[in-house]
């Protein structure tokens, strides 16, 4: 028998010092030099044809067990030789070297002071049995990061944007102190370190050193990097490519940035995310060319794909609030050879039946649009049919985290009851709409907050009743937080029409709640003020909601259980405003177009249970 035992015992403290590749002895993960490849496929080629090499059987904490069943030559041989035996020599040399060998694998998890058993027992085939205690894993103690280069003569300028790169840097670097250390987490660390580096304009950045030195016997490691950040770049010219009916204009309005702006990742970035929002195009990329001659002056290389001048979309659909319902939507990306876009939606259904028309400007500077749409409509429900005619006149400003709308709108409505009475209302005033988003993920949130805010007011006319001036405010707030496996979501909304008692807004700038994005487990657009089992709009309204969702499958992680409860309604004053509850359990499909949701609620005020089924996030 053969028995080779290797441990680790320092009287003075054992430091070893670890550079940009990691360990000292990480270059060829546990390889020692008589054990190479090269030698690896001789001693297999040497083998005769007999049976199976030789067994290897580890013990080891779980940590390293894996790592040292894949990587050690040992355990790599037998499927090198197949079925052939290997000459005794062999064997003795693979186990004499093993030690070593385990000894820089574990290293790279962090464990410096192992101690190694490797013993060879009788058996056919040679049975070697390697036996590991790895003793305490290292822990970071200290990181020191050094800046070169521009960003640290900015940083000594005070230069804002400097210190906003010097924190991302260092703030998200993930081997704090106290960390565990291993090599595979250091050189991640590093790579992404140097990553975010590059993302905040400089493109150059490399790493001078990097250095870990380890106390063995203290069982610390510490951190020291030197970058050297290289030079700043700035947004030169646009280069644009792929342009066959639209204007470069456009292109550069989208862009809005001025040349000698920080070439961010993240500037590059939203810049390609609004060129895929404008509609315009099927691809958009967005490249910095980070070998300029002048980095003050680099190239932004803009890539595009026109999409079909015009599109028809045909669909038929089915909703547990407005039933089965057909749509027809008209895209034409360049009305009269200008830059303008057209679109023309009809939908045709059981409740509803509508036509929304926009005509508007390609993106204008500033991120603005002028717009001008109409829409004609006619919503059935169980007591009255209301139709309405309205013409709006504004400026849309759309970005990924804020969407403003200012506009000016005339609407016209007429509400037939089921007892014949009419009620005919117009109305001519000026609304600001916002939406407000920081959230990880706009189709498919789970952490982060979306605010919807509109404030309006003018003038309303209605027959029956009088005329005069109304001010109509609206919010709606949602979070969303993990919370541990799970995953929270909360709603609040508000909203209340100021007004004197007898003047009436049209129908569609008052209130109404129940359905889906409402209070589940009510009929849609039903919980509103009520008399002799009629239902109008209301004008005050107030809705909250709260869900959590966890994901049922492991093999599927994009499909949640959720369980919710929601509460509101809406009515003519705060005075007569009770809450009507629904509660209920749901599945989420969380599909790249946003979630697919399915509810089956409960409405505690009716007692009657209804399915709710329904698409995307409702902002």
């Amino acid at each position: 028998m053969i028995r080779t035992a290797a441990t680790l015992a320092c009287c003075l403290p054992c430091v070893l010092l670890v550079g940009c590749a990691g360990l000292a002895r990480d270059a060829a993960p546990g390889a020692p030099a008589d054990t190479t490849p090269q030698t690896l496929e001789a001693a297999a080629s040497a083998a005769v044809n007999a049976g199976p090499v030789l067994e290897l059987r580890v013990i080891a904490p779980d940590e390293v067990r894996a790592l040292l069943e894949q990587s050690l030559d040992l355990a790599r041989l037998p499927a090198l030789a197949g079925d052939r035996t290997l000459p005794q020599r062999e064997i003795d040399r693979l186990v004499a070297a093993a030690p070593e060998q385990v000894r820089s694998l574990v290293e790279t998890e962090g464990f410096f002071t192992p101690e190694i058993v490797v013993e060879q027992l009788p058996g056919s085939p040679p049975v070697v049995e390697v036996r590991v205690e790895t003793g305490p894993r290292a822990r970071v103690r200290q990181l020191k990061i050094e800046i070169q280069g521009a960003l640290a003569e900015a940083l000594a300028r005070g230069d804002a944007g400097a210190a906003d790169s010097d924190e991302a840097l260092r703030d998200n670097w993930p081997l704090d102190s106290g960390e565990p250390f291993r090599n595979a987490e250091w050189t991640s660390a590093k790579r992404a370190a140097l990553a975010r580096l590059r993302a905040q304009g400089y493109a150059r950045a490399e790493w001078v050193s990097t250095l870990a030195r380890v106390d063995a016997s203290a069982h610390v490691v510490d951190l020291e990097l030197v970058a050297d950040s290289g030079p700043l770049f700035r947004t030169g010219g646009l280069r644009i490519r792929g342009l066959k009916t639209h204007d470069e204009a456009t292109v550069r309005n989208i862009a809005n940035f001025r040349p000698g702006t920080p070439a961010t990742e993240q500037l590059l970035l939203d810049f390609q995310e609004r060129l895929q929002r404008s509609g315009l195009f099927n691809s958009a990329s967005v490249q910095l060319d980070a070998r300029a001659e002048d980095p003050a002056q680099a190239t932004i290389t803009v890539r595009l794909s026109e999409r079909e001048l015009q599109e028809a979309t045909f669909g038929i659909g089915v909703s547990s609030e407005v039933g089965l319902r057909g749509t027809v939507e008209h895209v034409h990306r360049r009305v009269f050879g200008q830059a303008l876009t057209a679109r023309n939606n009809f939908e045709l259904g059981s409740v509803r039946r509508s036509w929304t028309g926009e005509l508007s400007t390609h993106t204008l500077p500033g991120l603005y649009r002028n717009l001008v749409s109409g829409t004609a409509e006619r919503i059935e429900s169980s007591t009255d049919i209301v139709s309405s005619v309205r013409l709006r006149l504004g400026r849309a400003q759309e970005s990924p985290r804020i969407d403003r709308l200012i506009f000016v709108e005339a609407e016209r409505s007429l509400r037939e009851l089921d007892d014949g009475t009419r009620t005919d209302s117009d109305a001519l005033s000026l609304h600001y709409h916002g939406i407000w988003r920081d959230v990880d993920n706009v189709l498919l949130p789970t952490e982060g907050l979306v605010f919807s805010g509109q404030i309006g007011g003018g003038r309303a006319r209605s027959d029956p009743g009088g005329t005069g001036p109304f001010v109509r405010a609206y919010g709606r707030m949602v979070a969303y937080r993990p919370i541990g496996g799970w995953f929270g979501q909360a709603r609040l909304e508000f909203g209340q029409v100021f007004a004197r008692q007898d003047v009436l807004p049209p129908d569609s700038l008052l209130f109404r709640a129940g359905g889906d994005g409402s209070v589940r487990g009510y009929e849609y657009r039903s919980l509103a003020p009520t008399e002799n089992d009629i239902v109008s709009g209301g004008k005050v309204l107030a809705t909250a909601s709260v869900e959590l969702a966890h994901p049922l499958l492991e093999r599927m992680p994009q499909l949640w259980g959720a369980v919710f409860v929601d509460a509101g309604r809406a009515a003519e004053r705060w005075q007569d405003y009770e809450p009507a509850v629904g509660y209920g359990v749901g599945l989420r499909y969380r599909s790249p177009i946003g979630p697919l949701s399915l509810d089956v609620a409960r409405g505690q005020e009716t007692g009657s249970v209804r399915l709710h089924l329904s698409v995307g996030v409702t902002f």
